[in-house]
């Protein structure tokens, strides 16, 4: 409902409805229940025209009572009148219903008037709302970044005097509605209303710790590290979420490795930053790969500035980097909003078409097995000796197998 009257094609349709879930599992034999405390079911069906599987998710009109964990309510009751399930809600902007055949609006609430007010507002006493479930704090700054909605001042009030209890969530539900606050669109905002409400500092002081971190106006006339960070964030486009979160973090090494000397320096801030990225993440819950794809990316984005000197091999080596597209973008935008040189950038574009994924990822030549054929013995020096057989090939200095197989004699015997 909220997105259609914003003009929003909607992304799902939920039905509520004063059926109980006893009729709604007889007149959609197919649904499933899927929260039988709260009255809801899942029902999905396949139109014809499209082939494509659509769920609806349908649930009983219901009140509830007090919410003693700060995310569930410890109980419910089914009713009958839409305008009770409307005020249990979250926000006045998701307390609308229409009906289906008459296209008439119900709202019990005021959500049309913040609808055109571009007002996020919570519904009923705003404290109340975010004393029942504390995730509501970080949906309203995701609302009004995504929809470029202000929060109203008693409920961004009611926030920054709850802030603190943000951290009584479980990790997994933050992690969620941070990802979506830096993906679904207008990220800087999200990232200033997460300040704005007090809800940053709780959650991740590490960026809360960028503002009034100076640097280097020569290479940053931008200004300091968090004006930087939110110049990044603005130019996202609904990023993937390792980007997103790459974009965030590439820096966050920078303030416990401020120092001044013949001007300002941060020595290993993209080592040190990599590994707070891998600490936060994890603290996030976040999953293995994608940890090590953003801690990645923290890691090695200062390695842009010296690409032009590379040794082929460690060009080529650092070119084929998993998802090496995000490490490019993520030096693009770096670029842009600070010192705007671009040059690493075009060069490494232009050498990912002159090499190909061939040149980048050649057919080994040798392998252990044809180590071991020789007489070698396995063991750690074979890690070496293949190593340099791939440096060797990645340089153009070898071709074939019988080359391959002599280099890797000549290191193995070096090592004996």
């Amino acid at each position: 409902m909220r997105d259609r009257l914003l003009g929003i094609a909607p992304k799902d349709f939920d039905i509520a409805t004063s059926a109980l879930p006893a009729d709604i599992a007889r007149l959609f034999p197919r649904s499933q229940l899927v929260g039988a405390h709260f009255g809801v079911s899942l029902l999905t069906e396949t139109p014809g025209v499209t082939g494509e599987s659509v769920e609806v998710e349908i649930a009983t009109f219901r009140s509830e009572g007090a919410y003693s964990d700060g995310r569930r309510p410890d109980d419910v009751s089914f009713v009958s009148d839409p305008a009770l399930d409307a005020r249990r809600r979250d926000f006045t902007i998701n307390g609308l219903f229409e009906d289906p055949l008459s296209g008439e609006i119900f709202d019990y609430v005021g959500g049309q008037s913040d609808l055109l007010a571009k007002r996020i507002r919570a519904i009923g006493d705003a404290a109340r709302r975010f004393e029942e479930d504390h995730l509501r704090m970080l949906r309203a700054v995701r609302f009004a970044a995504r929809l470029g909605f202000s929060i109203d001042p008693e409920t961004l009030n009611a926030i920054r005097q709850q802030a603190e209890n943000i951290t009584r969530i479980s990790a997994e539900r933050i992690r969620d509605e941070l990802v979506r606050i830096l993906t679904e669109g207008n990220a800087r905002r999200g990232l200033e209303l997460l300040d704005e409400a007090g809800l940053l500092l709780p959650l991740l002081p590490e960026v809360k710790a960028f503002q009034g971190v100076e640097q280097p106006p020569e290479f940053h006339p931008e200004g300091d590290v968090w004006t930087h960070v939110l110049m990044m964030l603005e130019q996202l486009q609904k990023p993937a979420p390792t980007l997103a979160w790459g974009v965030l973090l590439h820096d966050v090494g920078k303030p416990p490795t401020f120092r001044r000397a013949d001007r300002i320096r941060f020595d290993g801030h993209a080592e040190v930053g990599a590994r707070m990225a891998e600490k936060i993440l994890e603290r996030l819950k976040f999953a293995n790969g994608e940890v090590e794809q953003i801690s990645s990316l923290v890691a090695h984005h200062m390695r842009f500035q010296d690409i032009q000197k590379m040794r082929v091999s460690t060009l080529k080596r650092f070119l084929r980097l998993p998802h090496f597209e995000e490490h490019l973008e993520l030096h693009r935008l770096d670029c842009l909003c600070s010192n705007r040189r671009t040059e690493a950038y075009d060069y490494a574009q232009a050498k990912l078409a002159e090499f190909g994924k061939e040149q980048l990822r050649p057919p080994s030549l040798i392998s252990g097995d044809d180590l071991i054929a020789a007489g070698y013995r396995p063991g750690p020096q074979f890690k070496q000796a293949l190593g340099a057989v791939e440096t060797a090939q990645l340089e153009g200095e070898i071709h074939s197998k019988e080359q391959a197989l002599a280099l890797a004699v000549r290191v193995l015997k070096g090592l004996e």
